[in-house]
C-alpha cells in the first residue's frame, strides 16, 4: 500500500494500533487477496475465512478482552476495515455486518446474561451474526418501520419484514428492531426460532462477496429474556451503533480508493503511448493527482472522526461527514482508475470494475448521502441555535 504524508500518529496512534495494522495487512495479503476475485464472481461469502478472523480477535475488535474481544477502539476498527477492503470490499462488508452491526451493537446494549449466551459464539465465528433494521417501505425513515412486537406472557411475538440484510443467508443470530407500542425496541432472534424465515439471496451490483436477503417474521416467538435493554430503548442503541458503522464504511472507501490509485499509477507508468509513458501526459496526471488529494483528505477526516467516537462518546456529525465525503470520493477515484486504464479497466483483469461497483454501495448503505446531509445540517443548526 502507498505511503502517505499522514502515515503518523493519526493513523497508528499507539504501538498496538501499528501492530494491528501489520497483522491485518499480512493476513489480507496471505488469506483474503487470493480468494477475492473467485468469491466476487461466485457471489458467495467465504464463511471459513470469516471464522479465521475470530482467531485473530478481529470479530470482537471493539469489545473488552474480558468478553473475548480485542479491547480496542474505533480507530482499530477503522484500521481493520481499511486494510481488508483494499483486497476484498465484499468480504469486508460481511465482516462489518458481523463485528460491528451485531457483536459491537449487542455487547454495548445487552445485559450480562445475553452477553454470556451470544458473545462467545460470535467472537469465535462459530455463529455468524447480522442486524435487521431496513424494511421494504422504510429505509432511511427508520421511525416508519412496520415490524411490530407484541408481548404475550413470557414471549414477544414479532411480525414484519426486513430487506437488504447483509449476512442474512448465512447468519445464525440476528439483532432485530421492532416496535412495541410504537416504540423501537431491540430483540435477539435466532435463526431456529419458529416463524423466522429468510428469502433467497438477493442479486446485486457490487459487494458480491457478501450476501444479503430478506428476513420474514411471521408470528416469531422471542423469549422475553431476548429483549435487549428495555422497551423503547432500541433507538438509542441503533443511533449509537450507526456512528461506528459509518466509520467502518468510510474506512472501506479508503481501502478501495487506495487500491485503485495504486493500480492507476502502476498502469500509467507501464503503459506507453506516442513513445512515452502515459504518466507523462497531463490528462493522466490530473486523475492521479486529484485521486491522491482525495485519499489524503479521506484519511484525515476518517481517522480524525474515529478519535472522537467511543461507546460512551458520540459525534454524529463527524461520522456522517466521514462517510458522506469518503463514499463519494472513493467512487470518483475508482472511476478515474477505470478512465486511466481504458478498456483494461472496463474488463475484470485489474479488478477496477469490481471496485467501482463495490464503491457505489457506500453512498447508499448505512445511511444514504441525503440522510447524512440532513443529519449534518440538523446538528449544525441545533449547535448554532444553542450558541446564540
Amino acid at each position: 500500500m502507498l505511503a502517505t504524508s499522514l502515515d503518523s500518529k493519526l493513523v497508528n496512534p499507539s504501538e498496538e494500533h501499528e501492530m494491528l495494522r501489520q497483522t491485518v495487512r499480512d493476513f489480507t495479503k496471505k488469506e483474503i487477496e487470493p480468494q477475492a476475485e473467485e468469491f466476487d464472481q461466485k457471489g458467495e461469502l467465504n464463511k471459513p475465512l470469516l471464522r479465521k478472523l475470530g482467531g485473530l480477535g478481529l470479530l470482537g475488535i471493539t469489545i473488552p478482552e474480558a468478553a473475548g474481544g480485542a479491547g480496542m477502539d474505533s480507530t482499530a476498527a477503522v484500521i481493520a476495515h481499511e486494510e481488508m477492503a483494499y483486497s476484498d470490499p465484499g468480504f469486508t462488508l460481511a465482516y462489518l455486518a458481523h463485528a460491528l452491526l451485531f457483536v459491537n451493537n449487542l455487547y454495548y446494549a445487552a445485559n450480562e446474561d445475553q452477553r454470556k449466551r451470544y458473545i462467545p459464539k460470535t467472537v469465535t465465528g462459530e455463529w455468524i451474526g447480522a442486524m435487521g433494521m431496513t424494511e421494504p417501505s422504510a429505509g432511511t425513515d427508520v421511525l416508519g418501520m412496520g415490524t411490530v412486537a407484541i408481548k404475550k406472557g413470557d414471549r414477544y411475538v414479532l411480525n414484519g419484514r426486513k430487506i437488504f440484510i447483509t449476512n442474512a443467508p448465512e447468519a445464525d443470530v440476528f439483532l432485530i428492531y421492532a416496535k412495541v407500542d410504537g416504540r423501537i425496541t431491540s430483540f435477539i432472534v435466532e435463526r431456529s426460532f419458529k416463524g423466522f424465515g429468510v428469502s433467497e439471496k438477493i442479486k446485486k451490483m457490487g459487494m458480491r462477496a457478501s450476501t444479503m436477503a430478506e428476513l420474514i417474521l411471521e408470528d416469531v416467538e422471542v423469549p422475553v429474556e431476548n429483549l435487549v435493554g428495555k422497551e423503547g430503548g432500541g433507538i438509542t442503541n441503533m443511533m449509537r451503533n450507526l456512528e461506528i458503522e459509518r466509520l467502518g464504511l468510510a474506512a472501506m472507501s479508503l481501502g478501495m480508493a487506495n487500491r485503485c490509485l495504486e493500480v492507476m499509477i502502476k498502469y500509467a507508468i507501464d503503459r506507453k503511448a506516442f513513445g512515452k509513458s502515459i504518466a507523462e501526459f497531463g490528462q493522466i496526471q490530473t486523475h492521479i493527482g486529484e485521486s491522491f488529494a482525495k485519499i489524503e483528505a479521506m484519511r484525515g477526516l476518517i481517522y480524525g472522526a474515529a478519535s472522537t467516537i467511543a461507546p460512551d462518546r458520540r459525534n454524529r456529525p463527524a461520522s456522517d461527514a466521514a462517510k458522506l465525503f469518503a463514499g463519494r470520493a472513493a467512487k470518483e477515484v475508482c472511476d478515474s482508475a477505470m478512465q486511466v486504464l481504458g478498456g483494461y479497466g472496463y474488463c475484470n483483469e485489474y479488478r477496477v470494475e469490481q471496485f467501482l461497483r463495490d464503491a457505489k454501495l457506500i453512498e447508499i448503505g448505512g445511511g444514504t448521502n441525503e440522510a447524512h446531509q440532513k443529519n449534518i445540517t440538523r446538528d449544525l443548526c441545533k449547535a448554532v441555535g444553542e450558541g446564540n
